[in-house]
């Protein structure tokens, strides 16, 4: 009896993001359940996987209102981090997925067997939709953008400089980020710091610097390294270029603070809302 050939379709996708990152996300399941969906009203609630020729994977697909829903299951076959990625799906179809670093963007080729229930063009318009899905969810996560705030505070900049980088005030002006926030380290120049929060689940998360400069009641200078804590390796490289610049200017008598910072995209819409009010906490503080 004649076989026949499954036809095979290709959809590509080119993300502005480094070849370690993207492949840190299209394998992490921390990161699948947030971006594997072809359409807003689906997502993958459930994403599991051991990770090696042999290893099994078990993505759970649903439409969010929970009419519907389908477990996405396979083998893994060949897995070259960084390189090739290639399954077979419990129905016997294969796919391969390659990954190409090009210059400062990455480059992902996607090859699936089709099936004979849907159209050619329904599935390479599906696939293409949960791979630009991803190039969004990507970008978002690891393109720096820049923000600036100020305020004025009626202080002297010394000790506006004083409380803001106190264990004492530090947690208070803070809170609008993360309840319980602290730090731990030194505020000294060369010196490293953390910026921390405890998770729900009793471990410390949060930011690892090096105090890059601090002058004394003028100006303080941030560089982060990475991040602290489990599951979050895939947002250390995105943060590992990030600053935070803390400017104390005399001005009427008090201090026009203005802080200077980078931050991921995804960050922009909380860092809006959240600065303002640690800065107001600050100055309420600083002026009792």
């Amino acid at each position: 009896m004649e076989t026949l050939v499954k036809p095979t379709i290709t959809v590509e996708a080119t993300i502005q993001a480094t070849l370690k990152a993207v492949w840190t996300h299209w394998t992490s399941p921390s990161s699948i359940v947030k971006w594997n969906s072809a359409s807003p009203d689906w997502h993958t609630p459930e994403a599991g996987h051991e990770l090696k020729p042999g290893g099994r994977f078990r993505y759970r697909m649903e439409a969010k209102d929970g009419s519907t829903g389908f477990d996405f299951t396979g083998t893994f076959d060949d897995v070259r981090p960084h390189e090739l990625l290639t399954y077979t799906m419990d129905d016997g179809r294969k796919v391969a997925i390659s990954f190409a670093q090009v210059g400062q963007e990455t480059h992902i080729s996607e090859s699936f067997e089709a099936e004979d229930t849907h159209s050619l063009d329904q599935q390479r318009e599906g696939w293409q939709s949960i791979l630009n899905n991803f190039k969004t969810f990507v970008e978002k996560k690891h393109r720096l953008v820049k923000f600036n705030f100020d305020i004025f505070i009626q202080a002297p900049p010394e000790k506006v400089y004083t409380a803001m980088l106190s264990k004492e005030h530090y947690t208070e002006w803070t809170e609008a980020f993360c309840p319980g926030s602290y730090f731990e380290g030194s505020w000294e120049k060369g010196s490293e710091i953390k910026f921390l929060a405890l998770h729900e689940n009793g471990e410390a998360m949060g930011m690892r610097g090096h105090i890059k400069e601090n002058i004394p009641g003028k100006f303080v200078s941030i560089n982060y390294d990475g991040v602290v804590g489990s599951g979050m390796e895939s947002e250390a490289e995105a943060w590992s270029e990030a600053y935070e610049n803390y400017s104390y200017d005399e001005e009427n008598g008090g201090t026009r603070l203005t802080v200077e910072l980078t931050g991921t995209e995804e960050y922009q819409e909380f860092f809006s809302s959240a600065w303002p009010l640690a800065l107001n906490k600050l100055k309420q503080i600083c002026e009792q």
